[in-house]
């Protein structure tokens, strides 16, 4: 079923409204600047999402490496090594990457090596790779695991800069110009690779559905809770890269009474973009490694002096970090549609309509997952997830 629509294509740059994985804002027809309060006079057609258990095909679980006080992205020495730390981004791995790694990149190349080893390749581990090989260096990678077999191929998908990247209270003035520094500039790269083949990565239109317009305000947190505040910094620091559009109300859009809000986000493709990354690694010259590292003084046995080490959640055992805290986050995949290309956000449901399959995720207040390192599938979520957002569809 479709419902007919009067609104043109937003084209507007923007980060997406992702939070805690799930999706928390949606997109449609606007105009940069205009108020999010404003109503539509359009109507939404979207074709029907044949969302079903039936149609699930695989349960993912991936851990998440958080670090109270952001990234880590220190230089020490370890075993005769100069070793460029660039791990711990918390929700925010693909889509801090490309200005993490410049920042890691600059590091490793201040040492004078033109011979440089990456031990990891997830997100970081091969955007820090072809940073380097763009800036002349000969790169090897050290991995145990390739895509699709990295944690970071778990991953949701989304353009979400500021997701658990950090506690609050240890924002900075300082942090704050390095957080921004890495967004804009991963920003800027992902309007590069935008309308390749494939669509590694590619602009969708996602729509926060809510049953009343209170379910717009801000979540209070309870009474009590003393738990410390994950820093909030997009809105803050890069609003210009957030565009929202007006509400429609009941009669406007295919969910029957409720109203809906949009924006648009940049998504990944995640089989795809890895593809393409490694591709590219492979025409700059580089060469890949399968080896494991039981603990940093391995790193003895390495032909290249400076390394630049992005091995994510790994690096709790390798190094002995026990700085980063696991958060769980699990995924579930489906078969998808050649004529669906919009999110969808209700009742802490998301949905993403990745190329590489349909993607659906719940997600509870920020603190769910958080310090859970187990990795066993709960099938009663993946389907209550799924009959969340067919539910949307009940009656159309």
């Amino acid at each position: 079923m479709t419902i007919a629509i009067g609104r043109r294509r937003m084209m507007a740059e923007t980060g997406a409204l992702l939070s805690l994985g799930a999706l928390a804002g949606c997109a449609g027809p606007m105009t940069k600047g205009s108020p999010s309060f404003a109503a539509s006079s359009s109507v939404l057609q979207l074709p029907r999402i044949n969302a079903g258990v039936d149609r699930i095909t695989r349960i993912n679980v991936c851990t998440r490496p958080f670090r109270p006080q952001g990234p880590r992205l220190d230089v020490e020495s370890i075993a005769g090594k100069t070793v460029v730390h660039n791990y711990g981004h918390g929700g925010s791995g693909w889509s801090l990457s490309w200005g993490s790694s410049a920042i890691a990149s600059d590091k490793a190349l201040a040492t004078g090596e033109k011979q440089i080893a990456v031990i990891g390749a997830g997100a970081l581990g091969l955007t820090s790779a072809l940073t380097l090989q763009r800036a002349g260096a000969k790169v090897v990678i050290y991995a145990k695991e390739l895509p699709p077999n990295v944690r970071s191929s778990l991953a949701t998908g989304s353009f979400t800069p500021a997701s658990r990247i950090c506690f609050e209270e240890h924002v900075t003035p300082a942090f704050k110009t390095l957080w921004e520094g890495m967004c804009r500039r991963s920003f800027l790269a992902y309007q590069d690779l935008l309308g390749l083949p494939g669509d590694p990565i590619e602009y969708i239109d996602t729509y926060a559905v809510v049953d009343s317009l209170s379910g717009f305000q801000p979540r209070e947190r309870p009474a009590g809770d003393t738990r410390p505040e994950f820093a909030r910094l997009q809105r803050e620091l890069t609003p210009d890269l957030i565009v929202r559009g007006p509400t429609y109300g009941p009669g406007q859009h295919p969910f029957g009474q409720r109203y809906v809000r949009p924006t648009s986000h940049l998504m990944f493709n995640i089989v795809e973009y890895s593809h393409y990354l490694l591709s590219e690694f492979h025409q700059y010259g580089g060469r890949i490694e399968i080896t494991e590292f039981h603990n940093a003084a391995e790193f003895a046995r390495l032909p290249e002096r400076t390394i630049i080490n992005a091995t994510g959640y790994g690096a709790r055992a390798l190094l002995g970090d026990n700085s980063i805290i696991p958060v769980r986050g699990q995924t579930t995949r489906g078969i998808p549609q050649p004529d669906v290309h919009y999110g969808l956000s209700y009742r802490g449901n998301s949905f993403l309509p990745r190329r590489d399959g349909f993607l659906f995720q719940h997600g509870g207040d920020e603190y769910q997952g958080f310090n859970d390192a187990t990795a066993l599938p709960d099938r009663a979520e993946a389907e209550d997830t799924v009959k969340g957002i067919a539910q949307l569809f009940a009656g159309s």
